[in-house]
């Protein structure tokens, strides 16, 4: 019997890592397939991201390369040995930090009872651009967003079923999935789940000059806020789009996150020592100079490294993406 090829999914690093089922199909040499808590069961993904750090654990003979690959949301692990050397030489060879796209099947680690760690084996690696990581966080939006659109369905019907989830234009396999989780999972937090996906399309707008208010329509995500909002807040406002004008003559310190993580970045450029980039003690000084305190530098940092915009080249170092 010939398999057909499992779907690479779109699926953001916060999902994929909440994730501590695994099911397996009947068969010898049936996939297994890591069960999300929004229902998708996943046996290989698609990713793009940021390569923020490539560490050999093995020797130059029989290289073993682990790796983390950052979205807007999160981290994933993934690792490349004798058995995938296409990969290996890939990741080898990267100068990072760097943009890649990664298709790889899902694996778990177990060592012990209710601990599971996940992580992926690279089947293709390729180095893109920063639009490649935009455009791919705009279709793990779309694909986020239309699981909970049917994590919501299920968990409003008395008994979720997978023929009824079906009967109302969800996909058959997703339908799978959801029923699974909500027996795997319980009551999944949805509404959390929207905030990921908000935050991340906010970033990535950020980053591409836009301004993210909730009726912002881009790349076939026409609505996404529409989407998102009735059931939750996104914290998206148009006063957050349309900031207060500055008072002439006087440049206070900063207020909003968005001028944080302003001030930050551009302290780090300035500070900028080469491959080591700039120390961390120097950018707190500049930065409490400024009227920053450090409770809400270190937040800043925090957020600005988990978003992939900048990094740890060694430790008490910060260097931009």
């Amino acid at each position: 019997m010939v398999r057909t090829r499992e779907v690479a999914w779109r699926v953001f690093a916060d999902e994929f890592n909440s994730s501590t089922v695994e099911i397996r199909d009947e068969g010898e040499y049936a996939p297994a397939y890591v069960l999300t808590p929004l229902g998708a069961l996943v046996n290989r993904v698609y990713a793009v991201g940021v390569v923020t750090e490539v560490e050999n654990m093995g020797t130059e003979e029989d290289p073993l390369y682990r790796a983390r690959l950052q979205d807007y949301t999160g981290v994933f692990y993934i690792s490349a040995g004798q058995y995938q050397p296409e990969a290996a030489k890939a990741l080898g060879s990267l100068s990072w930090p760097c943009f890649i796209a990664v298709v790889g099947k899902t694996r778990t680690y177990s060592p012990q009872d209710g601990l599971v760690y996940v992580s992926l084996r690279p089947e293709v690696i390729k180095e893109v651009g920063a639009e490649e990581r935009e455009l791919w966080t705009l279709e793990a939006a779309r694909s986020t967003l239309a699981r909970i659109s049917a994590c919501r369905d299920a968990m409003e019907m008395e008994t979720p079923s997978e023929e009824e989830l079906v009967q109302i234009g969800h996909n058959p396999k997703l339908a799978r999935g959801i029923v699974a989780a909500i027996e795997a999972y319980g009551q999944v937090d949805l509404d959390r789940y929207q905030r990921v996906v908000v935050d991340a399309l906010r970033t990535s707008l950020a980053d591409e000059g836009e301004t993210p208010t909730p009726s912002h329509e881009v790349s076939g995500l026409a609505g996404v806020a529409d989407e998102v909002t009735p059931s939750a807040p996104t914290g998206l406002t148009q006063e957050d789009a349309t900031p207060e004008p500055a008072k002439e003559g006087q440049d206070g310190p900063p207020s909003t996150e968005e001028e944080m993580d302003d001030l930050v970045l551009s302290l780090v450029r300035e500070l900028d020592q080469g491959a080591k980039g700039a120390p961390y003690d120097a950018i707190l000084e500049q930065a409490r100079e400024k009227g920053m305190d450090r409770d809400a530098f270190e937040e800043t940092i925090n957020r600005l490294l988990d978003q992939g915009l900048i990094y740890e080249p060694i430790l008490g170092q910060i260097k931009l993406i």
